[in-house]
């Protein structure tokens, strides 16, 4: 039985709390039926899943019609546009979000960019017709696990649904034995265990750091000089302190090889990691990686993770330096609780708690009305990390980011709806939406009534008529 907690004619949101599966004739319709049969699986994991599809009648026959459990997952929800896909990931963080790739409101290609932001552990499947195979190759970027073209029966669907789940049985299985091998570090990363370790190093100047750093395995010719990040990553207890198994390295090392060049080691209670890249690298990988560690380390080892970031180095020889930045992020804040604290959001008491998410309100009454806004923008503005800025506005304001950026331009289109006599498109405008119909949506999931119906209400009231 599922639980619609917004309810319409086109219900676009539902939240599953058990697996329910029937094979209905609407979705027989739609669907040529496969022989079911019963999938043996590589591990117990059951991968939670949300569906998001604007066609009702297709994202309830996947939602009913799929042997969900039977192939090693559990729907936990599903949405009719990418808004509701969004505010679903954040809310359920699910393993895997199953998407069209056109949707109203938020493409798929937006979504999966914001989702990435959000929740870069949940992997994302595009569902897509023919003719949309060269738009989709921009969702390249964004590491989508599969992609597939419809129309789809539930046999093929399933099959594919079968290879998504080997893709993430692989990618926990990699993780979780990553963190159980406890093979000696190589001479690679003990070099550079010592360069970043010992701040008394006799390297004289930087030629001798990179010529050293190259032995090391992680540059390439002369001309190769990137700028440098350390990160320190820290599994912690029951308790809340820091209780890091060595093995942990290769874990943290394998992740973060996806986004950039990366060396790890293990220290007393806490892994330690030198990024390599250029700073368009950084501005676009860091953030993401720092989020997913975390993820990772409590989706699959079920242990809590908090980790600290330098600000990014222009020389290898500020090696040393980084990573005293690095763990003296690592102390900041409440230490018993898992997620990412960057060394640029130290400093003045107005970069961190209370007073951040005031200035971030503040920030959002004055740019709220910019369509392109974002976590990233304003955090860009208070010149603090996305990470951090997103955990101040959660903690303080009690919503995350995306909620508290609706709500406040609902405010405004409301009071713009009662004190003037703008049409609905030029209030849409004046709070940051260029879909009016995007903007009357969420205006009637906010308001409970669309702009028109509230306007012609309080112009009734006004006339002393009854609404």
């Amino acid at each position: 039985m599922s639980i619609l907690v917004w309810a319409k004619k086109r219900a676009p949101i539902a939240i599953f709390p058990a697996i329910a599966y029937n094979r209905g004739r609407n979705a027989a319709a739609i669907f040529q039926i496969g022989k079911g049969r019963v999938i043996e699986m590589a591990s117990d994991t059951l991968y939670t899943v949300v569906v998001a599809d604007d066609e009702d009648e297709l994202r309830e026959a996947v939602c009913t019609m799929i042997p969900w459990q039977e192939l090693g997952y559990r729907l936990v929800g599903s949405a009719g546009n990418g808004l509701d896909a969004l505010q679903l990931v954040e809310e359920l963080r699910p393993d895997l979000l199953l998407t069209d790739i056109r949707m109203p409101f938020i493409s798929g290609i937006e979504l999966a960019r914001q989702v990435r932001e959000v929740r870069p552990a949940t992997q994302i499947a595009f569902l897509s017709g023919y003719d949309e195979f060269e738009y989709a190759q921009q969702a390249i970027q964004y590491d989508i696990i599969s992609y597939m073209l419809k129309p789809l029966t539930v046999k093929g669907l399933g099959e594919e649904l079968q290879v998504i789940r080997q893709k993430l049985d692989a990618q926990f299985a990699m993780f979780r034995q990553a963190a159980s091998q406890n093979d000696a570090q190589d001479l690679r990363t003990a070099m550079l265990a010592a360069l970043v370790l010992d701040g008394r190093s006799e390297l004289d100047g930087p030629s001798q750091t990179e010529a050293y750093v190259r032995q090391c395995g992680l540059l390439g010719d002369g001309a190769d000089r990137p700028c440098c990040t350390v990160m320190v990553s820290a599994l912690l207890n029951g308790e809340g302190a820091a209780d890091t198994p060595p093995s942990f390295a290769a874990s943290v090392d394998k992740l973060a090889g996806r986004y950039l060049r990366c060396a790890s080691f293990s220290a007393p209670g806490k892994v330690v990691s030198v990024l390599l890249g250029h700073p368009p690298d950084f501005e676009d990988r860091l953030y993401i990686l720092a989020d997913e560690i975390p993820q990772m380390a409590e989706r699959v080892l079920g242990r809590r993770c908090r980790i600290g970031v330098s600000r990014m180095a222009a020389t290898l020889n500020a090696l040393h330096d980084a990573y005293c930045e690095a763990m003296d992020a690592l102390r900041q804040g409440d230490r018993s609780q898992p997620g990412a604290q960057f060394a640029g959001d130290l400093g003045p008491a107005v970069k961190g708690g209370e007073l951040l998410c005031k200035r971030a309100l503040e920030a959002l009454d004055q740019h709220y009305a910019d369509a392109g806004l974002s976590l990233v923008s304003l955090s860009g503005m208070l010149d603090v990390s996305p990470n951090h800025l997103s955990a101040c506005i959660k903690k303080y304001a009690g919503e995350s980011f995306i909620n508290t950026l609706i709500r406040k331009r609902m405010e405004a289109a409301q009071e713009l709806l009662t004190s003037s006599t703008l049409k609905v498109r030029e209030i849409a405008g004046r709070c940051g939406y260029t879909d009016q119909h995007y903007f009357s949506y969420c205006f009637k999931k906010y308001c409970g009534e669309s702009p028109n119906a509230m306007r012609r209400r309080l112009d009734a009231e006004r006339a002393g008529e009854a609404p």
